[in-house]
């Protein structure tokens, strides 16, 4: 990385506000907070996991984006730390089904198709809390499954990407040491 003109050496960050992989995020945790809420028991152990879990996924993306303007490691570990509370998240999802004796949607189902192709529409992002109150229990966890596994997949790229920029330009006190460096030649 080479010194800016004003003398700075940090990287510029894009706001994480941004990033998709965030606006997915602040989805799954909206979901889970009105699905714990509508379907759960109050008191049950599970409301507070699933919400928690769902806001450790999207808070963590944000901090690791933050931090990573000074380091690279908390960057990657934060995002991978999104990344495992989210497949935690899916595990309530999945078992919440399942003892329920509910359907978890397979890829061959047409209703998870559909879904599919809605999710991936400008529509459903502006429109999703309407249509998550129109929805019944198996619907939301299946609409939920679907949402934290395209979620969990842009992490998974994310992570790889930031790899891939910490092996070329290396951490901040490599940055530091070129600009440095760059500077006592003018």
């Amino acid at each position: 990385m080479e010194n800016k003109k004003d003398g700075t050496f940090l990287p510029t960050h894009g706001s994480y506000r941004n990033l998709k992989v965030y606006k997915m995020a602040v989805i799954v945790y909206d979901v889970t907070f009105y699905f714990a809420n509508k379907y759960l028991r109050v008191g049950d152990r599970t409301v507070d996991q699933m919400v928690q879990a769902a806001r450790s996924g999207k808070q963590n993306i944000a901090e690791g984006n933050q931090a990573g303007k000074t380091s690279s490691e908390t960057e990657i570990k934060l995002t991978n730390v999104a990344k495992s509370s989210f497949e935690e998240l899916l595990l309530d999802y999945e078992d919440y089904l399942r003892v329920r004796k509910l359907e978890q949607w397979t890829v061959e189902n047409e209703r998870l198709k559909k879904m599919r192709e809605y999710l991936m529409t400008e529509e459903f992002m502006a429109d999703y809390s309407r249509l998550v109150e129109r929805l019944n229990e198996e619907e939301i966890c299946n609409l939920s499954i679907t949402l934290i596994n395209q979620t969990v997949y842009m992490l998974r790229r994310l992570i790889e990407s930031l790899e891939k920029r910490f092996l070329a330009e290396g951490g901040i006190k490599e940055q530091m040491y070129r600009a440095r460096v760059e500077e006592r030649k003018k």
